[in-house]
This record gives C-alpha cells, sequence and structure tokens, in this order.
C-alpha cells in the first residue's frame, strides 16, 4: 500500500508552461501537472522495496533515478496513463490523492511493458537514451519488468480493493494477449483489421481503460459509471495508438525519440501499413513487395514506403479511426455527471493525448 508520499504531497498543481517536444506550443495540462508532483515520491518509494540493483535499474526506467543511481526528483514520460487515474477519481467526486494507488500502477505496468518490448523490438534507444536492456542486459532488464508487474499489484493496497486487484489481472491478460498479436504479425502475412484494432485494444486500449476505471474506483464511483470510464479510456487508448502509428512513420526523431522510420525499418505491421496492405491498390503491392525483401531500408526505400503507405490510403484510414473512436469514447460518459472542472481537465488531458503532430 503507497502510503507514506501521498500523506505529504500537494494537492494542487500551479500553472506552468513547459512544454514536451511532441506537443510544442501547448501548455501542459493541469492531470499532467498533477501526475508530475504526485507520482515520483510514490514511484520511489515503491521502488525502494527492491534490491540495490534492481531499484536502480526500475528507477532509471521511470525516471525517478538517473543513470548513477541518484533520484531526480521527476519521472519520464508523459504521464497520460496516471493522469487520466487522478481526473478520473476527480470527476466522480473523489480526491486526488485518493487515486494515486492507481495512477502508480498503470505507471508501472506501462513501465514494465515497455521494457519488455524493448528487448523484443530490439530497441536500443529510448526517450533519447539507451533502453534497460541495452544499458543493463536483457536478463536483468526481463527481472526489472517483472519486477515493476509486481509493484504494481502492492501498489493497489488493502485487500478491501479486491475489485481493483482483479481489474489489474485482467489488464496484464489483455496487454499480454495484445503483445503476442503483435509479435505474431511480424512473422506472418498482413492481418485484417479487424485483426490490427484487436490487437491494438490489447496492447493499448487496455492500459488506459484500466487507468480510467480504476481512478473512478478509487474515486468511489459506482461499477457501472467505473465501467463506463474504462470505456471511455479504452477508445482514447486506440485512438492514440493509431496516432502513435502515424507519428512512427511520419513524426520527427525529436518528438519521438526514435530513429527516423524506426516502424518502417522493422517492418512492423503497424495500424497504417496493415491498412495500406489491405486495400488492393497498386500501392499496396508494391509496398507488400518492398515489406517482402530483406536486409535493411536504404533512406530512399524508407520514403518509398511511406510515401505508398500513403498512396494506399493508410494514412487516411488511420486519421478517420482516429477520430471516430475519440468520438465514441465521449459518448460513454454523456450520461454520467461530472462536475465542470473535472471535466474541463478531462477535456484538456484528452485534447494534449491527441492533438499531435500526426
Amino acid at each position: 500500500m503507497i502510503e507514506s508520499p501521498v500523506s505529504t504531497a500537494p494537492r494542487t498543481a500551479a500553472t506552468e508552461t513547459r512544454r514536451t517536444p511532441a506537443h510544442a506550443g501547448m501548455p501542459v495540462p493541469r492531470g499532467v501537472l498533477h501526475a508530475r508532483l504526485l507520482l515520483p515520491p510514490a514511484l520511489t518509494y515503491c521502488i525502494d522495496r527492491l534490491e540495490p540493483r534492481l531499484r536502480d535499474m526500475c528507477g532509471y526506467q521511470l525516471g525517478v533515478h538517473d543513470e548513477h543511481g541518484h533520484p531526480t526528483g521527476s519521472a519520464h514520460g508523459k504521464l497520460i496513463r496516471p493522469a487520466f487515474a487522478l481526473l478520473c477519481a476527480k470527476a466522480c467526486g473523489g480526491e486526488l490523492v485518493d487515486a494515486v494507488p492507481a495512477a502508480v500502477a498503470v505507471e508501472l505496468v506501462h513501465n514494465a511493458s515497455l521494457v519488455h518490448d524493448d528487448i523484443m523490438d530490439g530497441d536500443r534507444e529510448r526517450r533519447h537514451r539507451p533502453t534497460v536492456w541495452a544499458r543493463y542486459g536483457i536478463p536483468m532488464a526481463i527481472l526489472a519488468g517483472d519486477a515493476m508487474f509486481a509493484l504494481a499489484f502492492e501498489a493497489l493496497g488493502t485487500p478491501e480493493r479486491r475489485p481493483a486487484d482483479h481489474h489489474l489481472a485482467r489488464t496484464l491478460r489483455e496487454l499480454m494477449a495484445g503483445q503476442s498479436r503483435d509479435l505474431r504479425f511480424e512473422r506472418l502475412g498482413a492481418p485484417s483489421i479487424g485483426e490490427c484494432i484487436d490487437m491494438i485494444e490489447g496492447k493499448t486500449g487496455a492500459l488506459l481503460g484500466s487507468a480510467c476505471r480504476l481512478g473512478a474506483l478509487y474515486g468511489s464511483a459506482p461499477t457501472p459509471v467505473a465501467e463506463a470510464f474504462g470505456r471511455f479510456g479504452l477508445d482514447l487508448g486506440v485512438a492514440f495508438q493509431l496516432l502513435d502509428d502515424l507519428l512512427g512513420i511520419w513524426g520527427d526523431p525529436k518528438a519521438t525519440g526514435k530513429p527516423v522510420g524506426s516502424d518502417l525499418q522493422a517492418r512492423k505491421k503497424s495500424a497504417p501499413v496493415v491498412a495500406a496492405l489491405t486495400a488492393g491498390r497498386a500501392a499496396s503491392r508494391r509496398l507488400a513487395e518492398l515489406y517482402q525483401t530483406s536486409g535493411p531500408f536504404e533512406t530512399g526505400q524508407l520514403v518509398l514506403a511511406a510515401e505508398l503507405i500513403d498512396a494506399a490510403g493508410g494514412r487516411a484510414w488511420a486519421r478517420e479511426e482516429a477520430r471516430r473512436r475519440i468520438d465514441a469514447a465521449w459518448q460513454h460518459l454523456a450520461a454520467v455527471d461530472i462536475p465542470g472542472e473535472a471535466r474541463n481537465d478531462l477535456e484538456e488531458l484528452t485534447t494534449f493525448l491527441i492533438d499531435r503532430e500526426w
């Protein structure tokens, strides 16, 4: 149970003008500011239970420690998922600090999955620095990811939170299923659009949905309302992943933290690629031939692949489906009475999530 850092953490966040690279020109939303204040001490409290080597590795991944194991007083990443957990609790009439256990749990699960994803994908860089496995080796990185999964359940707290434990366990199962489909797609031919969406719902949608549902539960929402928040988060998570897939092809490396065309170089069958491959156009066939070639893409081939995805309609499809999912997300909350300030904060955070350079 997370207790010590929560009781002393600030309850509000003053407006600031710092920006993140992917959101240049946008003010940081209040939900993210709350997460920046409340999460670092709570995350540090959790990982301090680990043996020193694992503590430093998990701290490095989370950003609460630097590469030398020294505390940073902050956390890495956009903290979108914990921000949604905090704001959904507030939207249900709870206090922000009530939902810190839920926010910490989803952030630990998110980072554990990133550590394991980087191993499976062979990515050596994340957030403009070496990934955990590249710095510490694969065996220890696997243990670090497993440790954060375990800490997530500890973070949820006392026995009366059994519904939250059950839901987090189900989320992990869905997350693993989504990752399994993602790996299978890389070995097989192009999946259908439906299969691709199922994978995204498991790999990305489930965790954001869990953040919103757990936040609502910790805000004392009744089960039907918590489920509505969960569906809200799931659809937003799918929209976010679709837009992230677009950034993986056309995004600025300064914003994404990954090399130019990294998803294409890995022959990833992301949603825009699948939409293009299954469109039945001349560009679809040329893209399939290009994806079947062996060896690294040269710069010209990366440019060509991106052009073919666009020409086959993959880029337009991903944009339109993302917009549809965003509309569907808000429909889930149409019957929920959310106080004005809480709704404004949720709307601001949603805009921050989806209004990216895509």
